[in-house]
């Protein structure tokens, strides 16, 4: 039996190749005959046209509706009828029973005889009445009683409790957290601070992306307190302090801040940068929002008219938040933009004026000398905005990003920076880094997708959820 399908399989597979062979040999024949015989063929048809006075637009016209007519063919051909279904038999009802009413009782009639005289008449013969026959009465029928149940009262939900946002930053500060914990745990498992302990500390603030100047900076200020060290605590202590010192300066409102707060800058203008993919147009939605509830009048400039959909994202964020959105079609020049966005803002009272742009490589300097364009185009239409430039990092990329904000604050000047997903990552010592090595405010921190995740930075704050 074996031997049977392997043989009808041998000749199915070689009658196969010979069919492929042949499919192909017709498919090439016919591409090289229409490239040797088809241009004089088509000539010759034109030519043929022409004499008849028939346009070529009609024999196209023709092959198309052709096309069309068969190919309805082929779809009505192929087309997968649906099975008719059948009726649903009705299942034949039993007889209903007749009941015969019971027959009348039939009372006897007497026979009266003619009294004859001399004759005798006789007694009639006593006949025994039949004993009545009881009647039942017919059973009543008993209807069931409706009994109408109440539901149970569904339970009241209890509150759903608000996480404050000091919570959401400690969980989001977890990874970092448990990370630093452990290691300065590890660190001390010989119970004495030396030298070796110190390299050690250091390359676990390198790894932790605080930075290698910063790391070494830190390093030499717990070794001055090295008398005072016994145990893991008390070096979290001083590691503690010596960080706080660091971020004090980076979370003081700054000059722009101030004027906006107090209203002497109308608009202000706030451009926002960064890279590609950092959360640019969701941290402006988010400030948006912010501002909008503290009972200001938003505008918002959609000047990132490169990217697919940022304009569509934008313009969301903005019916979310209740404030005006100025754009422009997709390609358009986004310094023209921003320029339409000053003026609109101007003309209809607008106490903030949020700027987006395209994401751009900090290290390509045509993308630097555009967006300065774009600045330059805002000071033109208000001399002394933006008041403020805000550079948004995304703070799982560690170094890169105190790359991207050296050479952002070189091109723009920045005035502040945003730091989001601090959720995603256990790298958050970057944060450290950036604050003692530029001169720039930390403004803002995120850490989560909803608009209350994003918060103003305090450093004490962010001291106690990543050493607590």
């Amino acid at each position: 039996m074996n031997s049977i399908v392997e043989t009808i399989s041998a000749y199915w597979k070689q009658a196969a190749s010979y069919i492929k062979e042949l499919v192909l040999l017709l498919y090439y024949g016919a591409i090289e005959w229409w490239r040797v015989e088809g241009s004089a063929l088509w000539a010759k048809v034109q030519a043929g046209l022409s004499e008849m006075g028939i346009p070529i637009w009609v024999v196209y016209l023709g092959a198309a509706i052709f096309l069309l007519v068969i190919l309805g063919l082929l779809i009505k051909l192929f087309r997968r009828h649906p099975k008719p279904v059948a009726p649903p038999k009705e299942e034949p009802r039993p007889p209903e029973k007749e009941t015969t009413p019971p027959p009348a009782a039939t009372t006897p009639v007497p026979e009266f005889i003619s009294e004859t005289p001399g004759t005798t008449t006789p007694a009639p013969e006593t006949v025994p009445e039949k004993p009545a026959v009881p009647t039942t009465a017919a059973p009543a029928i008993i209807e069931p009683e409706t009994v109408t149940t109440t539901p149970p009262p569904e339970p009241t939900p209890a509150p759903v409790k608000k996480i404050s946002f000091f919570d959401r930053l400690k969980k989001g500060l977890n990874k970092t957290r448990q990370w630093l914990t452990d290691d300065l745990n590890a660190i001390f498992k010989s119970g004495k601070l030396d030298d070796e302990t110190l390299e050690d500390l250091e390359e676990m603030l390198i790894t932790a992306d605080v930075g290698v100047q910063t790391s070494m900076e830190i390093v030499e200020q717990v070794g001055k307190e090295k008398g005072r060290i016994k145990n893991s605590d008390d070096l979290k202590a001083v590691l503690q302090k010596i960080v706080l010192g660091i971020l004090t300066d980076a979370d003081a409102p700054s000059k722009a801040e101030n004027l906006a707060e107090t209203g002497q800058t109308k608009p202000h203008v706030i451009m926002v940068v960064g890279v590609n993919g950092v959360g640019k147009t969701t941290t402006i939605g988010k400030l948006a929002a912010r501002y909008a509830a503290d009972g200001k009048k938003v505008l918002l400039g959609a000047a990132d008219t490169f990217r697919a959909a940022a304009v569509e994202q934008l313009t969301i964020w903005a019916d979310r938040s209740g404030a005006d959105i100025v754009k422009h079609k997709e390609g358009s020049d986004p310094a023209a933009v921003a320029f339409d966005s000053v003026d609109a803002a101007i003309a209809r009272d607008a106490d903030v004026v949020l700027v987006d742009t395209a994401g751009r490589l900090h290290t390509k300097v045509n993308l630097m000398e555009e967006i300065k364009k774009v600045r330059r185009s805002i000071n033109k239409r208000l001399p002394e905005a933006p008041h403020e430039t805000l550079l948004v990092l995304d703070a799982t990329t560690g170094q890169n990003g105190l790359a991207q904000a050296k050479e952002f604050n070189e091109a723009l000047g920045l005035t502040g920076l945003v730091l989001t997903k601090l959720d995603g990552t256990a790298k958050g010592g970057v944060v450290i880094g950036i604050c003692d090595t530029l001169n720039v405010p930390l403004r803002y921190i995120g850490v989560g997708e909803q608009i209350d995740d994003l918060q103003q930075f305090e450093s004490h704050q962010f001291v106690q959820a990543l050493f607590s």
